[in-house]
Order: structure tokens, then C-alpha cells, then sequence
């Protein structure tokens, strides 16, 4: 038992000689304004890469700037801030981030991704189809400043794209809309959405649907002239359309054909997109 003893005892000893070493070394850290700006700067880089939580690279990027300010590494440093702050998805943080480097360095060749930036920090939030857009404007209009004010600049493509996507994702809002109207007998209401594809959204792929729901919508309210005018565009565009074939069999079951009739908007339509008859 005595030797049972002593071996325990050992053995805490050797446990609190081990915690008093460690505890030694943790207090042997160095403090980040003992290092240059570069070594603080490649911490955050490691840490962005290696660890799991974006936000703890951030400390070394901030620190960087503040510690070695109007220096090489601390511009650098604030683009990394707004990197990692859109990676974290902290979207306001990242926004802020790119505009004060787009404050500081207006001619920088990072300055095209700082404004990349901000409108992803828009793009990446916009929700499902079914919510508000308020942000899908943002993200359109911030891709729009892209690729106006760089257009030549290595995310012009990809900011064209992601314009194209959110331009198309209003108007599927819209039809959303329009059918909700429509399938409620709201037909003045259903049109004015389906107006709008067509006339603000017409490289969208909702413009074929939109033609045919105005087909339904106006020969629902027995303006058969406007109906006749909707499908003959929709016939003339999308004639390989699904679309075009409802269109074409609900006129028929009327006796009437797609045909440009009258003298309303979707004449003025028909001329553009059919004769090419601008203005």
C-alpha cells in the first residue's frame, strides 16, 4: 500500500509539474505589436485557411491596420477584412469593409473586387422568389456598377452573370404575382404584372409565360383583341413554346387565331419585338 501511495503521489507531482510548464508557456505568447506587419498579416491568412470560424482570422487583419497604418500590408489587410467578413456571412460588415478601401484607395487594382464585393455582400442575400426583392434591386444595381465602371476587369463575367440571374429572379416576383391575381379572377391586376415581364423583362425566360397568361387574362375579359396580339408575339418569338400551343388552342376554342389586332400596348410591343419597329 505504501508503495501504491507513493507511486500516486508521483504521479500528481509530475501532472502539476506538466500544468505549471504549460501555463509558463502561455504566458510566454507574444504580443501582436512585436511583430512586423507582415507577420501579422500572414497570421490572419493562416488562420482564414486553417481554422474554422472565419471571424478569428479578423483580429490579425484589423490589428495589422491599426498597428501599421498607410502601409503596403495594411491596405491589403482591409480588402482581407472584407473578404473575410463576406465569408463569415457578416454581409453590413463586408459592405463597410469594401467601401472604406474604395474610400481610401479609389485607383487600387483591388478597388474593381472591393466594389465586386459589396454587390455580392446584395447577391448572396437576395431570398427565395417568394419574399421581398428589395435586396435583388441592390444586388442588380451593384453588379451594374461593375461592370460599368470596370468592364474590363477580371469580375466583369462574373457579374454579368449574377446581374442576369437577379434580373431574372424579378421577374419571376412578378409572375408570381400576376398568376396569384389571375387564378383569383383579379384580371386588371394579372395583366398589369404580366405587363411588366414583358415590357421591362423581356430577355427574361418568363416572357413566353407571361404572353400566354395574358392571352388567358384578356380573352377572360373579352378583349379578344389584345389576346389575338399577345399569342401572335408569343407565336412569332416561342413558337417551339409549350406556351404558344395553350395560347394557340384557347383561341382556337374562341374561333379566333393569333393575329396583331388594335392599337394598345401590346401592338407597340408586337412592332418592336416582331418588325423591329422601335419607335
Amino acid at each position: 500500500m505504501a508503495g501504491g501511495r507513493s507511486g500516486a503521489g508521483f504521479l500528481i507531482a509530475a501532472l502539476l509539474v506538466a500544468s505549471l510548464a504549460g501555463c509558463a508557456g502561455g504566458t510566454s505568447e507574444r504580443a501582436l505589436d512585436s511583430y512586423t506587419a507582415e507577420e501579422i498579416y500572414k497570421k490572419g491568412e493562416l488562420e482564414l485557411e486553417t481554422g474554422k470560424r472565419p471571424q478569428d482570422a479578423l483580429i490579425y487583419f484589423q490589428e495589422v491596420e491599426r498597428l501599421y497604418p498607410y502601409t503596403e500590408f495594411a491596405k491589403r489587410a482591409l480588402i482581407m477584412q472584407a473578404f473575410t467578413h463576406h465569408k463569415a456571412k457578416d454581409y453590413e460588415e463586408a459592405r463597410a469593409a469594401s467601401q472604406r478601401f474604395l474610400d481610401f484607395y479609389p485607383g487600387d487594382e483591388d478597388a474593381p473586387y472591393a466594389l465586386y464585393l459589396m454587390a455580392l455582400s446584395y447577391y448572396d442575400q437576395i431570398d427565395d422568389v417568394g419574399r421581398d426583392q428589395g435586396l435583388t434591386f441592390q444586388a442588380l444595381q451593384g453588379m451594374r456598377d461593375v461592370i460599368e465602371t470596370y468592364p474590363d476587369s477580371e469580375y466583369t463575367r462574373s457579374a454579368i452573370l449574377k446581374f442576369e440571374l437577379a434580373f431574372d429572379q424579378l421577374a419571376a416576383k412578378e409572375m408570381e404575382i400576376g398568376r396569384y391575381y389571375l387564378k383569383r379572377r383579379h384580371y386588371t391586376a394579372a395583366i398589369n404584372r404580366f405587363r411588366n415581364v414583358v415590357q421591362d423583362f423581356q430577355t427574361t425566360s418568363h416572357t413566353p409565360e407571361a404572353l400566354l397568361r395574358l392571352t388567358e387574362a384578356y380573352l377572360a375579359l373579352g378583349l379578344t383583341d389584345e389576346a389575338q396580339t399577345a399569342a401572335a408575339i408569343l407565336g412569332y418569338n416561342y413558337q417551339s413554346s409549350p406556351f404558344y400551343d395553350d395560347s394557340f388552342r384557347l383561341l382556337k376554342g374562341r374561333g379566333l387565331s393569333p393575329e396583331a389586332k388594335g392599337e394598345g400596348w401590346l401592338r407597340s410591343i408586337y412592332s418592336q419585338m416582331v418588325k423591329g419597329e422601335w419607335l
